[in-house]
């Protein structure tokens, strides 16, 4: 899913971050980006941020067939990693899925529209028809209201996911029809 990188993002308080391609020259920057987030964002993503070799395995092991990860940088400071995932076979060949995390201090700022929309434009472009993004509801309302914004629709789902203790969490899968 070619699409071109750098994109230069001007943020609506006036700051500037520069959205790449992730590669392997982003490996520290970024895992030093998931130690800053909270601990509550970190206890509740979808893979072991706390785990260097988990961030490095995502350059080494980086399949463009099914992935395309970015980082939005702050001079050499990473403010956000996000992904838009997809298959190269199979009844949702045509369905791509969106995760995405942001520096606490860059929400509210535009950058998380930009990633989404971004990766919209790139679904469109290579043929998807259909963006999916999974979101715990009541911890990602931000999230989930901009999507929306997008007209992404949404289908709650009581109890579907588990938090790190053993507890049901509601969530809610938004969809977007490309």
């Amino acid at each position: 899913m070619p699409t071109r990188f750098p994109i230069e993002v001007g943020l609506r308080d006036a700051r500037r971050v520069i959205v790449r391609a992730f590669n392997e020259r982003h490996v520290d920057a970024t895992f030093d980006f998931f130690q800053r987030l909270p601990e509550e964002v970190r206890r509740y993503a979808w893979d072991r941020l706390d785990i260097r070799e988990v961030v490095n395995s995502w350059a080494t092991d980086l399949d463009h067939d099914r992935e395309v990860p970015v980082v939005a940088l702050d001079g050499s400071k990473v403010v956000a990693h996000a992904s838009l995932m997809y298959r190269d076979g199979g009844p949702l060949r045509l369905v791509g899925r969106i995760k995405w995390l942001l520096d606490p201090e860059y929400r509210g700022a535009g950058l998380g529209r930009m990633v989404v929309n971004t990766f919209m434009q790139m679904a469109r472009d290579n043929g998807l028809r259909h963006l999916t993004c999974m979101l715990i509801t009541d911890l990602e309302v931000d999230a989930v209201k901009t999507l929306r914004d997008l007209g992404f629709d949404e289908y709650p789902i009581a109890n579907y996911g588990t938090d790190p203790d053993g507890n049901p969490r509601d969530m809610v899968k938004m969809v977007l029809a490309l």
